[in-house]
């Protein structure tokens, strides 16, 4: 019987073993999507204990532990650290095939060195070894990422940030680049006009412009991008439910940019236009930059009306939506295509039922002078799990080339995340590994190596060009 989490762990194969020890595991990391805040980093900040590092913020978590009938308070609420640790510890026993078994153990193991199972025998041994290490500034942000061996992140940005931070950083000679990515999600969201209006008057501060035509609105969006780019910026990012794709005219959406400002409520179809000519609009500054543009769609989000009340947003509390999505799709990219103004773009889906969608979708708008140009993104949030991670990898080999896939990202908000790269990468060796054995790829170390080599790490480097 195997051990659990040995260094062959996930390798069932010689041959996966081989590509994971000498061909992937020694690759610097990067992760051009995740959620860490940049503050953290420029200050460098040190945590107190390791429920600050390991539970805050993360809804992952907490509905594990609401499933296991968790009082809130011990999620979102005010207990004592150390209680809410030793909640978690009650509650890992029960996660056994779901991907937080694996990731706990693993970022425990990785980090700290902890080997023991966590559980509520463990808890407190395990949160006093953990938070005695965290504590100390060999254990900051900083050398955290460094621990992981990561080389480049992206983090998630709004256009009216003034990326101080990530500046502070850079002059700081940080050994990590880190980089803004531009996500102008507000800049949708006319539905509700009162917060809308007041993004607008927030964009109007930060570049000196009286926000009161359509016209204006993009230039101040283009300004913000500029700024952006000239700190370094070479991605935006994009949350939406599906996509958008109704037909307008520019005197359409001049009108009804119009009348919110006037605090008038748009109908469902203005709102639509709206968005359809915004994701649009932000395409062409994209493509203007040379920049990757990526869509995350297909979250069904705060569904718990009364939790949302209580606690608001993001906290654990979205699910997978199946809105439909390949029309549109198609119509916004071919919109841009057919003005040679598409620009690098990778698709998230939530669904796994769009798998085949996406991976069949992007071949429709591939070619030169970029290898992949249009990319089926790596399985996030809902699916960055195995089962979901080798769905992805085995519908993208066989409707596209793997080989030219740019890899995994954290999709995090925690410092302690970076051994998701890993466990991406024990995968994919896995799945190529055991193709090899099985004689359906050649048995060629350094044909598949290569390839590994490409899809960990190369492939991101050459197609997002940072620097």
């Amino acid at each position: 019987m195997k051990k659990f989490l040995d260094e062959d762990f996930l390798l069932q194969t010689d041959s996966a073993r081989e590509l994971y020890h000498e061909w992937a595991e020694p690759l610097p990391v990067i992760d051009y999507h995740c959620h860490l805040n940049p503050e953290e980093i420029a200050v460098d900040r040190t945590f107190r204990n390791l429920t600050e590092a390991w539970l805050d913020g993360d809804h992952y978590k907490w509905r594990a532990m609401r499933t296991h009938g968790v009082s809130e308070d011990f999620c979102t609420g005010n207990k004592d650290p150390f209680e809410k640790f030793k909640k978690w510890a009650e509650t890992v026993p029960y996660t056994l095939r779901n991907p937080l078994y694996h990731w706990t153990h693993l970022e425990l193991k990785r980090y700290f060195g902890i080997t023991d199972l966590l559980n509520p025998e463990t808890a407190e041994e395990i949160y006093a070894a953990a938070g005695n290490m965290l504590t100390s500034t060999d254990f900051s942000c900083r050398n955290l990422l460094l621990k992981m061996n990561v080389e480049v992140l992206c983090t998630t940005d709004d256009p009216i940030d003034s990326l101080e931070f990530h500046q502070q950083i850079k002059q700081d000679g940080f050994g990590v680049t880190v980089l803004p990515a531009f996500r102008p999600d507000r800049a949708l969201k006319v539905e509700n006009i009162i917060s809308f209006n007041d993004y607008v008057n927030s964009l109007e501060k930060v570049t000196n412009l009286e926000i009161k035509t359509f016209p204006l609105f993009v230039e101040a969006l283009e300004n913000r991008h500029q700024f952006f780019h000239e700190r370094g910026c070479r991605l935006s990012d994009h949350g939406i439910e599906t996509f958008y794709a109704e037909d307008y005219s520019y005197k359409d959406i001049a009108r009804i940019f119009e009348k919110i400002r006037n605090g008038k409520e748009p109908d469902e179809k203005a709102i639509l236009q709206f968005r359809s000519a915004m994701l649009v609009e932000f395409g062409l500054m994209n493509k203007s930059r040379e920049w990757t543009q990526q869509f995350h769609y297909g979250a069904l989000r705060n569904n718990n009306t009364l939790m949302m009340k209580q606690i608001g947003p993001d906290s654990g509390f979205d699910s997978i939506g199946d809105l439909p999505v390949a029309q549109n799709m198609s119509k916004f990219l071919d919109r841009l295509s057919s003005q040679g103004k598409l620009a690098k773009t990778i698709l998230y889906n939530l669904n796994p039922g769009d798998n085949e969608l996406v991976a069949t979708m992007i071949g429709n708008f591939q070619g030169e002078p970029y290898s992949g140009k249009l990319q089926f993104g790596p399985g996030w949030w809902f699916l960055d799990q195995k089962s979901g991670m080798e769905r992805q990898i085995n519908c993208l080999s066989n409707m596209g080339l793997l080989s030219h896939f740019i890899g995994m990202t954290t999709d995090s908000r925690s410092y302690l995340s970076y051994p998701r790269h890993e466990y991406f990468r024990r995968i994919l060796c896995n799945l190529l590994g055991t193709d090899m054995e099985n004689g359906e790829i050649p048995p060629d170390i350094d044909l598949v190596g290569k390839m590994v080599q490409d899809i960990c790490y190369y492939n991101a480097k050459n197609y997002f060009g940072f620097k």
